[in-house]
């Protein structure tokens, strides 16, 4: 088995601020911190780069991708289908603050954002990134094709459902209202957007990927 890459932690908001060797030492300068800002990366010097800087200005960027399937595999699969929009959501903790966002797969621009939410699951939060990409799309009349890289969420979608395990609580209340107006969504309106399973082992991480861990 191939030795895990050593990863390092930038924090630009948190309980306190700075570079990290550890996921745990990150997890607990932003753990129950309103609005945390962090990222990891390769190295200390690329790490220690990024927190002099803006935290808009990384996420979602990652490096160049080298995939590992043959070519004969890529040919057949082929390159993504840039009119089109890609989505995906971040989770820290499994519930923990979750958030989500809609891109331009080509540009990468942020077409949408929501969260964090105090207390989600990166299932939820893939979930109301698609059914919210579905409504943007409609909403635009645009005939874009929509990039998901959940398999759980496209399930979801097709079922109508929401089919989380998570308990509702007052303090996930706010996630499970925009739960419910999502699964209302899809079943009052029709849509004719095509929904695609993103190709992570052929493309690299999907556009609208946070890239924090």
């Amino acid at each position: 088995m191939a030795k895990k890459k050593k990863k390092y932690y930038t924090v630009w908001k948190g309980h306190k601020t700075g570079v990290f060797e550890s996921w745990d030492d990150c997890k607990a300068q932003i753990k129950d911190f309103q609005g945390a800002q962090y990222k990891s990366f390769g190295s200390f010097e690329a790490a220690k780069k990024a927190l002099k800087g803006n935290y808009k200005d990384y996420i979602g960027k990652t490096k160049v991708f080298k995939s590992e399937l043959s070519e004969e595999q890529l040919k057949k699969i082929g390159q993504p289908n840039y009119n089109s929009i890609s989505v995906d959501a971040a989770s820290s903790g499994n519930p923990g603050k979750m958030e989500y966002r809609g891109v331009d797969t080509k540009t990468k621009k942020q077409l949408f954002i929501q969260g964090p939410f105090e207390e989600g699951t990166n299932n939820i939060g893939e979930f109301l990134a698609l059914v919210h990409g579905l409504a943007f799309l409609k909403q635009k009349k645009s005939n874009r094709i929509i990039y998901t890289d959940s398999r759980t969420a496209l399930s979801w979608v097709k079922k109508k459902k929401c089919n989380t395990k998570l308990e509702r609580s007052d303090k996930n209340k706010p996630l499970f209202e925009l739960v419910d107006r999502a699964e209302e969504w899809l079943n009052s309106n029709q849509f004719t957007t095509i929904i695609v399973k993103w190709e992570t082992k052929a493309w690299g991480e999907i556009p609208a990927d946070f890239g924090r861990k």
